[in-house]
């Protein structure tokens, strides 16, 4: 639709003066009466039949033939419904018409970690299950067994309740990974508080990746972790079980970490 200067334009461009439209034009500004004074009233017609202009016959004079007059008409120009005719729109327009790009949405990551201590080191381990340790798990066994083999003792001290997390089913509190990360080296970093230890062993991708702020490509290795010191990362007992020959690899780093633990205090 025609705004009233768009109009003005189009009738500029085609070097049209003045014009009488056959209908009243929305957005139109009021006519001018000394134009319309001057025109003569409009008379219907038919769009499809050209119109005939009769002669008026003068006394005396021979019949002549009628021959139709057709009567000129000015094309105003209509716009289009394509998009190209649409005026162009601003960038900020735009910006404020498109719709805000909604971040993804992390779902929590669940996990969750038991904290044991045995000897001068502190045994951060994911439990694959979400339960705590039975005396008979096979898991259990074989951390019992991985202890042993590092000089400390096989039966450790069980520190606090699991850690799970999301903390809660419902509710508006972050509990994303970074949530995660900041409440498990929390709750680590205040027990080394009460009592520090020499190695802090990292067993599970879970307790590697919270307290550790690594991923799987770090096991074997050993770490410093700001706020929680010296750090060893470790497959999980599940892993361990399935994957046997993973044991080797851990018996090969323990050799080189051993001397950390088992140093007498002078």
């Amino acid at each position: 639709m025609l705004t009233e200067s768009r109009r003005r334009d189009y009738l500029t461009a085609m070097q049209v003066v003045s014009w009488l439209p056959r209908t009243e034009l929305p957005f139109a500004a009021p006519s001018r009466p000394e134009l319309l004074a001057a025109l003569p009233e409009p008379q219907p017609q038919i769009e499809s039949e050209p119109l005939v202009q009769a002669r008026v016959p003068v006394p005396g004079a021979a019949p002549q033939a009628r021959q139709p007059a057709e009567r000129p008409r000015i094309e105003v120009p209509r716009p289009s419904s394509s998009p190209a005719s649409k005026p162009p729109v601003a960038n900020d327009e735009a910006e404020e018409q498109a719709p805000a790009a909604k971040a993804p949405v992390v779902p929590p990551p669940r996990f969750a970690l038991q904290l044991l201590r045995a000897g001068r080191c502190l045994v951060l381990v994911e439990l694959a299950t979400g339960q705590p340790f039975q005396s008979r798990d096979p898991s259990y066994l074989l951390l019992k067994d991985m202890l042993r083999a590092a000089g400390l003792p096989d039966s450790p001290q069980i520190i606090g309740e699991p850690v799970r997390w999301p903390l809660l089913v419902r509710g508006q509190m972050d509990q994303g990974p970074e949530a995660a990360r900041d409440f498990v080296q929390g709750f680590v970093a205040a027990r080394l508080e009460e009592q520090p230890c020499a190695c802090l062993w990292l067993i599970g991708l879970p307790a590697v990746r919270f307290a550790g702020e690594v991923d799987e490509d770090a096991y074997y290795r050993e770490l410093q972790v700001d706020g929680l010191g010296s750090a060893w990362a470790l497959p999980g007992l599940e892993l361990l079980m399935d994957e046997p020959q993973r044991k080797g690899d851990v018996w090969q780093a323990m050799r080189r970490l051993m001397a950390r633990w088992n140093t007498n205090d002078e």
